[in-house]
């Protein structure tokens, strides 16, 4: 059966992924068994549309502009670290994987709405995404606001029809990863960001932010419900425990060398403007780079200790967490 998903298949994503130590077996092994298509119409998953829209109407001929913005928030170039945690921790804990590919598209989509809603002018006002300019710069602000919670509904689409998963245990899957993205995690994250005076922030308060804003997917990557996730696979509740504690430590750490690359990136490498954060709740602008570094190597150091229960066969994480850790964009 052919499995169509937008995952890891922008231009050169797989020979950049054979560049990274351990990662090519990995990357191979999954990119191997997936298929994808990007027509005119539309890109399907396990035959379903993931965007397009049925009859007649086909994007690219008519010029629609929502479904052309879904398209390329969905498929423009991007690290996909989130979908790639998700489908490590399947692996690791030999979970299904049908159920583990649909999990990492979901997390994926909703990551993608959240980078659409985060450039918007009433957000961060970000002119560029990516490389290319951001979605509202490109479509307008409507289009760009309808293709964001276009994402977020066929997320959770996928999730609630993911195939070898019962029904009962997809609708937990669907309210975890809602609140994931709900007030307990994105969205409030975001509110909290924005709403954040940094002259009076201390190091918890950034924590909290992001553990929300940031790494709450990273967790929803890994374990979408305690005990009967579909990535639990044959995984004992401290195996799950052991997954959460890696997310959080990586989300946190991946937030930090975000607000390092703002401050100190190369602005075509990282195909974003730069500079634009020190007046927000930022790691790198409140404790400096030297400090914020440091917290990056002691997460990350957490991150891999987590994984010590799965001896070798938590590498392919260990592996990310230095992706993390070695990242230039």
């Amino acid at each position: 059966r052919s499995r169509v998903v937008p995952l890891l298949i922008h231009g050169d994503a797989l020979n950049a992924l054979r560049s990274l130590a351990r990662l090519p077996e990995f990357a191979t092994e999954y990119l191997g068994k997936v298929k994808v298509k990007v027509g005119p119409i539309q890109v399907t998953y396990n035959g379903m549309p993931l965007y397009g829209w049925q009859g007649d109407s086909k994007p690219g001929e008519n010029g629609d502009k929502t479904a052309k913005a879904f398209a390329e928030a969905a498929l423009s170039g991007g690290k996909r670290l989130r979908p790639l945690v998700a489908l490590a921790s399947g692996a690791l804990v030999r979970a299904p994987e049908d159920a583990v590919l649909a999990v990492a598209v979901s997390v994926e989509l909703v990551h993608a709405a959240s980078l659409v809603l985060d450039d918007l002018p009433s957000m961060d006002d970000a002119r560029r995404r990516r490389g290319r300019p951001a979605i509202h710069v490109t479509y307008g602000v409507a289009a760009a606001e309808l293709a964001a919670v276009a994402l977020l509904a066929r997320a959770f689409e996928i999730l609630a029809t993911a195939p070898a998963v019962a029904a009962g245990v997809r609708a937990r899957l669907v309210a975890e990863l809602a609140r994931a993205v709900g007030t307990e995690g994105c969205c409030g994250g975001q509110a909290a960001d924005l709403a954040a005076d940094p002259s009076g922030l201390k190091l918890e308060d950034l924590e909290t932010i992001h553990a929300r804003k940031t790494g709450a997917l990273f967790v929803a990557a890994t374990r979408l419900r305690e005990g009967d996730s579909v990535l639990a696979g044959g995984a004992g509740e401290s195996d799950l425990e052991s997954l959460t504690l890696f997310a959080r430590n990586l989300g946190l750490a991946f937030q930090i060398t975000d607000d390092l690359l703002d401050l100190q990136g190369d602005p075509e490498v990282l195909g974003k403007d730069t500079l634009r954060d020190a007046h927000r709740a930022n790691f790198a602008a409140l404790f400096g780079a030297p400090s914020s570094q440091q917290l990056v190597e002691e997460l990350l150091d957490a991150s891999v200790e987590a994984l010590a229960p799965f001896a070798s066969r938590g590498a392919t994480l260990a592996d990310l967490a230095r992706v993390v850790r070695d990242r230039r964009r």
